[in-house]
């Protein structure tokens, strides 16, 4: 099983000066080779776009400087988008599953920068990271490798920050947990409901939400073009990413304590794309993140071998009993309690809804008899992939590179 561990590194002002040279050099190829893919009859192999994109445009006067970086993260970035490639064609094919995938974009600078080396590109030296024409750079390990890499993604985000992302091969660990299954009911302003009564609150994200709207409106009345703009696109930046590390470091340790103690995961299978269009609860249901919660349950279930279970969403939770099964129907939203007509017990809504899930996700494993099982009627598929290895970076460019420099 593959698996990417990141890491936080501190390069030196001429480290990360070779860093802009060398994320500049792989955007432009990435772009170079998109608008010859564009303006081709017949999509080129990514043989051909290395030679035209990185080896005769060595050679040309407008991209010599390619050679002042090392070779490999310009053939990955062609690499990589031959594989955003075949993720579209699959995507409108039918052949993959999930949310269709668009079209391969321009890279523009203010983004997100990325650069992939494998091995031969980088190495490991006495606590530091050697990439090929770059040195040593000082690296934060706050955990060991479990093993060797085979690649390693230099990243640098919108804020300013670097960081290096490891893919290493991961042995599945085989230890037993306390509790047998637990069920999980999420919501808004308690995140989590589990079966086993305990409700978990979701972080007050409106501090945060109130600076950054601040932020985004006086960045909206500057100048385009002047530094005073970019100070505060950075502080947007900052604040956004702010928000996403308290959203992350909250999602990543509820996760592990409930797969780490529950050999069952049971969650419900959200329409979180229908549920976005209520204009009054989008931006809630959007920072809540319970696709990445999924996700990571989903992941390290793989990690610490235990069941994970994704029940269907058309089964009636909130309309059936957890104690004897009698169905009272559907309820409105603002009715959190009810008694029960047929046992006359006192049901929370949530409480209820946790203990279904769980009944249904162990259904589930009976029935397929897997470790992992999904809604067939979202996946179409009884496992789900594990952890991809490439990373498809996409971004916008705001214009078409001319590419009357080549000869081909």
């Amino acid at each position: 099983m593959k698996a990417r561990y990141q890491y936080r590194i501190y390069p030196t002002d001429q480290q990360g000066k070779e860093l802009a040279k060398l994320f500049g050099c792989v955007r432009v190829v990435w772009n170079d080779a998109l608008a010859l893919c564009r303006n081709s009859e017949k999509l080129p192999s990514n043989a051909e776009l290395q030679k035209i994109c990185i080896t005769q445009a060595k050679k040309t006067k407008e991209r010599e400087w390619l050679t002042q970086v090392s070779n490999i993260p310009l053939q990955q970035s062609i690499a990589d988008l031959g594989v955003a490639f075949k993720n579209f064609f699959e995507s409108r094919n039918g052949s993959r599953k999930g949310a269709k995938v668009n079209f391969p974009k321009f890279k523009k600078k203010s983004n997100r920068q990325t650069a992939r080396f494998r091995k031969g590109g980088f190495s490991i030296k006495s606590n530091k990271v050697y990439l090929a024409k770059i040195g040593c750079i000082k690296t934060i390990w706050s955990r060991p490798l479990p093993s060797e890499p085979s690649s390693v993604t230099v990243i640098k985000d919108s804020t300013g920050r670097y960081f290096l992302s490891f893919v290493v091969e991961i042995v599945p660990l085989v230890n037993s947990a306390k509790n047998g299954s637990i069920g999980i009911d999420l919501g808004l302003k308690t995140f989590a409901t589990l079966s086993s009564g305990e409700k978990i609150d979701s972080p007050d994200y409106s501090k945060l939400e109130r600076k950054i709207r601040r932020a985004q409106r006086k960045f909206s009345r500057r100048q385009k073009g002047s530094k005073k703009r970019e100070r505060m696109r950075l502080r947007v930046a900052k604040l956004k990413s702010k928000q996403r590390d308290k959203r992350k470091d909250f999602l990543h340790k509820l996760s592990t304590r409930v797969v780490s103690e529950n050999q069952v995961i049971a969650l419900e299978d959200l329409g979180v794309s229908g549920m976005l269009k209520n204009r009054r609860l989008s931006r809630a249901i959007s920072q809540a993140g319970w696709r990445e919660f999924r996700s990571l349950c989903d992941n390290k279930s793989h990690k610490f071998s235990r069941q994970f279970v994704v029940i269907s969403r058309w089964e009636p939770t909130s309309q059936v009993c957890c104690d004897c099964g009698y169905k009272w129907g559907k309820l409105d939203l603002s009715i959190r309690e009810i008694v029960c007509f047929n046992c006359g017990k006192l049901q929370d809504r949530d409480d209820n809804a946790s203990k279904r899930i769980e009944q249904a996700g162990l259904r589930a494993c009976r029935e397929v008899g897997v470790g992992h099982t999904h809604d067939s009627k979202r996946t179409g598929r009884k496992c789900k992939t594990e952890l991809s290895a490439v990373s498809n970076e996409l971004s916008t460019h705001l214009e078409y590179v001319q590419l009357t420099l080549f000869d081909c």
